[in-house]
This record gives structure tokens, sequence and C-alpha cells, in this order.
């Protein structure tokens, strides 16, 4: 039976939420981009802040930083999510290493220079860096970087052109977040038939660690109704950068028919709610977009701002699993 979602914050996709050590849920998400034709579209990094999750979709919406300022990173602006790494804030973010080409496209990161990232300044610490032995990390089409650590260690995961939009994992050492200590580990690619519809698509990679395992969410096929969200799992004492210490679902968690009145869901995050239970937050474009009627359908999808974010409280099954509500 699909289930109706209401939106939880209008034209923001690839959600990202969070709660840090300061007691304030932060939430931030791609910039839209209002058809082909807007300049200011995916140009900057907004964040807002509350002290509750639902509190979010009112809060004030800040523009923390804009890539006009920077001489390191050009729009596109995608995929931003803000993380507490070392003790110190740090957004990880998609963005052009060229001012005349939109699409050197890799992962970047910021870092706040205090202790507020809502209100301190930010300093641009430009393009990933990969380690020495790595002749393939951020040297192509990246983006969707995320950030976990585990067992007491400390990663990175992101997307790249490896042949077809695939999934990497690193280590990061938590006093220079910026650049990876191992060379990237190939952790899933497009192979089942709905990873593969109108183009073969991992991305978006997304971690939560419960019940003894970490489990990595990704986003597979192209962005219309078709995408969707799969899953990996590992024991969270497990040698992460080995690949057979993942298991891969061969079928998605989310789709656009377990849904009601939206479509392809996908790029989320997980966060607890202040009751310490388990939120999906992704985006996925409602009915109207759907049926053509928004004024942006007719275009490319990577200008219809038709992505919302909404939110899917997760249940565990008896085998520890998670499952949406």
């Amino acid at each position: 039976m699909s289930i109706k979602t209401e939106i939880f914050i209008r034209d923001r996709a690839d959600p990202f939420v969070m709660k840090g050590s300061d007691g304030w849920y932060y939430f931030t998400a791609s910039y839209p981009m209002y058809g082909g034709d807007d300049k200011e579209g995916y140009d900057r990094i907004i964040l807002r802040r509350a002290k509750s999750i639902d509190a979010l979709a009112s809060a004030e919406e800040k523009t923390i930083w804009d890539e006009k300022n920077s001489k390191l990173s050009h729009r596109f602006i995608w995929a931003p999510e803000i993380h507490e790494i070392g003790g110190r804030w740090y957004i990880l973010f998609a963005a052009s290493g060229s001012s005349d080409n939109v699409w050197d496209i890799d992962c970047h990161i910021i870092m706040c220079e205090g202790n507020d990232p809502y209100n301190d300044s930010w300093a641009d610490k430009g393009k990933f860096t990969a380690c020495e032995n790595d002749s393939f990390s951020f040297r192509g089409f990246s983006l969707d970087m995320t950030y976990f650590e585990c067992g007491g260690k400390h990663y990175v995961a992101w997307a790249q052109n490896g042949g077809n939009s695939n999934v990497y994992l690193s280590t990061v050492n938590p006093d220079e977040p910026w650049k990876t200590t191992a060379p990237a580990m190939l952790l899933t690619k497009p192979e089942y038939y709905w990873e593969r519809v109108r183009i073969p698509v991992n991305e978006g990679p997304a971690a939560m660690i419960h019940g003894g395992k970490i489990f990595l969410a990704f986003s597979a096929s192209a962005t219309g109704p078709e995408y969707c969200i799969g899953l990996m799992y590992a024991d969270e004492n497990a040698d992460l950068i080995n690949p057979e210490s993942w298991t891969k679902l061969d079928s998605p968690i989310l789709t656009s028919d377990d849904l009601d009145g939206e479509y392809g869901p996908g790029h989320n995050s997980f966060v607890k709610d202040e009751k310490g239970e388990w939120l999906c937050v992704y985006h996925s474009r409602d009915e109207v977009c759907f049926n053509g009627e928004c004024g942006y359908s007719d275009g490319d999808s990577l200008y219809d701002p038709c992505r919302s974010a909404r939110i899917r409280r997760i249940i565990f099954n008896d085998n520890g699993m998670p499952c949406f509500e």
C-alpha cells in the first residue's frame, strides 16, 4: 500500500539534516534553479537551524556561502552536507573548478572559521584531494560526498564517473578531512534493472548506524519517476574498505510505487529525531510536476526546481533491517 507524505520544505533537493553537538538541528540542500536561464540557481549554500526537526520547515534560511565570492569553487553547487569533523564544522558539496566550465564538477569543501556554523564565516578549502597513490579520485566528474564515523575510523563516500556513476569509499584524517588517506574503493555500481532505468546511476550515499550495522543508502537510475533508493549494509566493526564486508540488497527500499502523489524519491539523509527515532529525509517530485503542469517539466530536469524535501519514519524489522512506516 502506498503512503502519502506531505512536503517538508518545498523546492529543496538533496536534503541533509543533522543534529550538532550544540543541540541545534541543521538543514541544508541544493538551492534550486528555476529554468535554464536562472542566473541565481545552484550558486550558493543555504542553512537553516532549529531546536526541533519540525521547526526547520519554518526556520529562517540563510545563505552562508556564495560561489561568486570564491576563486576555487564555481557553479553548479550541488548536494551540500554539513558535518562536525574533528571538532570543526565543514560542508561538503559538489562544484565546478572552472568559472567557464560548469561541468568541471568534483567534490569540494568549506570550513567554518568559528564555532557557530550559522553565523560565523566560512573558508573555502577548494577541491577534495586524493592520497598520493590514488590516480582516480576527483579527477573526473565526482559529486554527492558524505562523511561518517564508524568503528573509530573516519570515512567519506561519494559518486564518481567510473564508466557509470558509481559510489566509492575512502578514509580521511579528521584533522585534514579535505583529502583521502586511502585509494578509493568501489562500493557499488548500477547492476540491477532498477539501477539502470534510462541512465545507469548510483549516487547520493547516506549512512546510518543502528543495531551493530552500518547501513549505506544510495540513489539509483535517472532523476525522473524511476529514481529510487537502494541499500547496502555491513557490520559496524568490519573492515569497511574491504568490499567483501558489504552486502547489497537486490531490490530498492523506496520507489515511486511506494508513494502516493509523489515521484522519484532519492538523495536522502538519515537523522534521529528528538525521541531518538530514525528518520529518512529525501526529495521527490509532486503530482503537479509529474503531470507536466509545473511549467518546468518539458525542459531538462536539471533546471526543474520541483524536487521537494519530505520525511519518512524508519522502523526496524526482526532481522534488524530498516523499513519505512
